[in-house]
């Protein structure tokens, strides 16, 4: 799977679980380590956990991948999985502003994900 593609997956699994101010930062020109950063915030320890335990299991299950590294702790509110050409950050949003990753990259530019459109329900006659 190309990084791309992994960097929106781990979107969309973060969001599964109700990752609040999910952002994608494309770093490629920036950084010799990685391709993307993935930013999400979670509200609380059990929180941040099913976040966490949604990307490692549904990558891992469906896809056999499993996070070279796993750093940080669930006490310390900030856990990053690092998939080599993705590194996935998951912390509380306190600790999010307090590093503020998003301005630290400032250069980078963010992945837009296109929203699907909604489909209209046509009302049946009554």
């Amino acid at each position: 799977m190309d990084s791309r593609k992994l960097a929106l997956l781990c979107r969309a699994l973060a969001e599964n679980r109700k990752a609040e101010d999910v952002v994608i930062l494309d770093v490629r020109e920036l950084s010799s380590v990685t391709d993307y950063f993935v930013l999400a915030s979670g509200t609380s320890e059990p929180h941040l956990r099913a976040i966490v335990d949604e990307i490692t299991e549904k990558l891992h299950d469906e896809h056999g991948l499993r996070a070279r590294a796993v750093d940080g702790t669930f006490q310390t509110a900030w856990i990053v999985l690092d998939y080599f050409d993705v590194i996935v950050h998951v912390m509380r949003q306190d600790i999010r502003t307090r590093y503020d990753l998003e301005t630290l990259w400032g250069d980078a530019p963010r992945v837009r994900v296109r929203k699907k459109a909604p489909t209209l329900r046509r009302s049946r006659p009554g």
